[in-house]
């Protein structure tokens, strides 16, 4: 386990000095809650999902969805990383015509479906589940969500019909990093009590630190192994993690960096690595 976690740990790192490139790049995007989900898809790309970079089309793949498109930064970056396509391609964010457009779009290699609409992605792996069930297959889904679109109608109809069809071959994530882009979400529209919600819902809950990698391997094996309901991962996350001046702050929820900006992120950064390679 121990080498597991080191290996994902230097993986996130990785993800984290990306993000920041190529948004400083494009001048614009959203840094903040792409960094507060780094770790939870890189646990996810680099050892839950059952995935093939070269053959994204493979049928027999889990499916990943970004519910919360805005911070596809992350995912692009786990996807070059992968060797879906080449890192150079991420400096083409947000650019037209790219194939890593603002939000995901299903042209890029290993995007199943566009995303960005908040509040749509648990219907749309709600649908992805349930059709694996009618087919007997074994693939699992697997949605991450923000913790503002919580606030959204739909999401609760989609945990509704969920528990209601008991797809256990579905796992939501929420990342919670109790920011949305006016502010604070307990100001704007306060989630508490969150995991009794989704409890009567019908879901099993796992709560966890989701910048721990040890406990985010541990939640998602739990889910894996629960039977005849969904379950759903609230991963306790900072906004703009990684970057000292980028955490808990609001304006960074879609505000790139400047030049200057990503040269202290980036010491930053890099200093982690060399703290965590004194720690080996």
């Amino acid at each position: 386990m121990k080498n597991r976690v080191k290996a994902l740990k230097n993986k996130a790192n990785s993800i984290r000095k990306l993000i920041i490139k190529m948004l400083a790049e494009a001048k614009s995007g959203h840094p903040g809650g792409s960094l507060s989900s780094t770790e939870i898809i890189t646990c996810l790309y680099f050892d839950v999902l059952r995935h093939d970079p070269k053959n994204p089309t493979w049928q027999e793949r889990d499916r990943f969805h970004l519910s919360k498109g805005h911070c596809c930064p992350a995912v692009y970056a786990a996807l070059a990383l992968s060797g879906y396509f080449s890192t150079k391609e991420l400096m083409n964010l947000r650019k037209f015509g790219s194939l890593l457009q603002g939000h995901p779009d299903s042209r890029t290699p290993g995007i199943e479906v566009a995303s960005g609409s908040l509040g749509q992605g648990l219907s749309v792996s709600l649908g992805m589940a349930l059709a694996a069930k009618m087919d007997k297959k074994d693939w699992r889904v697997y949605c991450l969500m923000g913790d503002g679109e919580n606030q959204e109608g739909n999401i609760w109809e989609a945990a509704m019909a969920c528990a209601h069809f008991k797809l256990d071959n579905l796992c939501a994530v929420i990342d919670y990093n109790c920011f949305q882009i006016d502010g604070r979400t307990e100001e704007i529209m306060n989630l508490e009590p969150l995991a009794n919600k989704w409890e009567s819902f019908g879901w099993h809950v796992i709560q966890c630190d989701g910048h721990n990698i040890e406990e985010l391997l541990l939640a998602f094996e739990e889910a894996r192994a629960t039977r005849l309901k969904p379950a759903v991962i609230i991963a306790h996350t900072v906004k703009g993690k990684g970057v000292s001046f980028m955490e808990h702050v609001a304006d960074f929820h879609g505000r790139a960096p400047t030049e200057k900006e990503q040269a202290v992120a980036l010491r930053e950064l890099e200093e982690v690595e060399r703290e965590e390679g004194k720690l080996d």
